[in-house]
């Protein structure tokens, strides 16, 4: 199989919107899928720092319960999505155990839960 191919069915089994959740969206929560779809493809997120990016006037700018819609309608692994980011901090640096997991559960740092942190720290041979 090709890298593109394993690539692409990743990003396919990492986010999609189901299309019984899809029918129900306005227009800005369907803008709002493809913003969050685009998100994903690039980087590690948890749910929450996914909806804080698109709400954030830093970020997209959507109306939170708009961005918490339309993630809520997308079917992401969010352990997938810890152990993504986990393995981007440990090509820049170094962290413990303990240290990855802290910074990818904190609400400072990225916002997964205490069980997805320990599982994507735990992935990517941080412990």
């Amino acid at each position: 199989m090709s890298r593109i191919t394993i690539l692409f069915a990743l990003s396919c089994t990492l986010a999609f919107p189901t299309t019984a959740a899809a029918q129900g969206l306005t227009g800005p929560q369907k803008n709002a899928v493809r913003s969050a779809e685009a998100y994903l493809t690039m980087q590690g997120f948890s749910r929450s720092g996914l909806i804080e990016q698109l709400s954030s006037p830093y970020g997209e700018g959507y109306e939170v319960a708009d961005a918490t819609r339309a993630v809520d309608s997308l079917t992401v692994d969010w352990n997938a999505q810890a152990v993504r980011a986990a393995e981007a901090y440990l090509v820049m640096m170094g962290f413990s155990c303990t240290g990855l997991i802290e910074q990818l559960s904190s609400d400072f740092g990225e916002g997964f839960t205490a069980e997805q942190a320990r599982y994507g720290a735990e992935q990517a041979g941080a412990c």
